[in-house]
């Protein structure tokens, strides 16, 4: 069964400005209502203080449909009002979402380290790290570094596969160390994000952000052509930008499991991001707000498209491995770190390069798959 294509130039009907305008009110209004659950769960017990997590995460899914609307349907909205309002939801956005990359970046890496490394799966840490208003860690001793590094001692786990090569025992050796150091690292990090984001609330910035989307959930400024304007042609703007950022990626390389030139970089003294990503990071943005737009143009349910489902499922792997192997080659850059740790590092940013290979691969796939199919 062929996948299905969603291409907002075959509407068979046109869509009016109104459409943008409610979803952007029910999007404000989504936002206040989780800033107001955030607010009054912030200083709670455990289970306030998940809601308030969950309350945060809202209001940064619905700062980030506000801000690409205002991109994508942008000549049909007051433009000073837009231009001023959309890098601020970016900004707010960018912000309340560190933290979880954080910690999802180092669970990634401690679970690389086991696998590579032939150890036990790290146990789950039994007492998670107290959270303060915002849902956010609180600030302080870094609560799962401890239960992270003891879980990283290299251990035996019974029916674990023999060591396969000499490598496997200096690997074993280096894994706790480097565990321990990515945790001491990203928990850091994790702190600095969540003081941020607290910092972030209660500035204002964020209030100035806050009283522009409560206006903007009972009035849209829309220009005066607006009335009488079609969305689809701006929908299918958003799509044509994905296609063309598409073709501009390289999937010759991409249609190969493993590319050698995207390891060159490694270790290496430079620390800006790896130069092939970009594109692909891109991408990743353009297919959102294409999402974005379709959401717009499916106001009850987004028929499902099984290729947006994949290429991005694909692209966040992408991004997750990118940004696992960026920090590997960051703590392998610590001064005076012990030979053995230096080395699990460096197995651990292959590892995670190959990954980004894997996800360029499994993109590809889908991709020209479909490509033949609607040919």
């Amino acid at each position: 069964m062929a996948q299905q294509h969603l291409d907002p130039t075959k509407e068979p009907t046109v869509v009016p400005a109104d459409a943008v305008a409610g979803y952007l009110r029910a999007q404000a209004t989504e936002f206040l209502r989780a800033l107001r659950t955030h607010r009054e769960t912030g200083g709670g017990a455990a289970a306030g203080a998940e809601e308030s997590t969950d309350a945060a995460l809202a209001l940064r899914r619905s700062a980030r449909r506000i801000s690409g609307t205002l991109h994508t349907f942008r000549p049909l909205l007051d433009t000073d009002w837009s231009e001023s309002l959309r890098p601020e939801l970016a900004w707010l956005a960018g912000t309340l979402g560190r933290e979880h990359a954080y910690a999802a970046r180092l669970d990634r890496l401690v679970a690389a380290l086991n696998r590579l490394s032939g150890a036990s799966p790290f146990p789950a840490q039994q007492a998670m790290p107290s959270r303060s208003a915002g849902g956010l860690p609180a600030t302080g001793p870094a609560g799962g570094r401890s239960a992270t590094a003891a879980a990283a001692r290299p251990t035996t786990a019974v029916g674990t596969r023999p060591a396969a090569n000499p490598d496997r025992g200096n690997l074993t050796v280096g894994a706790a160390k480097a565990g321990a150091l990515l945790d001491r690292q990203l928990t850091l990090a994790r702190t600095r994000a969540h003081s941020a984001a607290l910092q972030a609330l209660g500035s204002s910035r964020f209030h100035a952000v806050a009283d522009n989307v409560a206006v903007l959930a009972s009035e849209v400024p829309l220009t005066p052509a607006a009335p009488t304007a079609d969305l689809r042609p701006l929908a299918a703007a958003a799509h044509d930008r994905l296609r063309d950022a598409v073709t501009g990626l390289p999937l010759r390389t991409a249609g190969h499991p493993y590319n050698a030139e995207a390891l060159i970089q490694g270790l290496s003294a430079d620390t800006a991001p790896h130069p092939q990503d970009a594109p692909w990071h891109q991408v990743r943005l353009l297919l959102r707000l294409h999402r974005y737009a379709l959401e717009v143009l499916y106001p009850e349910a987004v028929p499902v498209d099984v290729r947006l489902l994949a290429a991005g499922e694909a692209l966040n792997r992408h991004r997750d491995a990118s940004e696992a192997a960026s920090a590997a080659a960051a703590a392998a850059r610590t001064p005076r770190i012990a030979p053995a740790t230096a080395y699990a590092l460096g197995v651990l940013h292959a590892d995670q390069r190959h990954e980004v290979e894997a996800s360029r691969y499994t993109f590809q796939q889908s991709w020209q798959k479909e490509a033949v199919n609607t040919s």
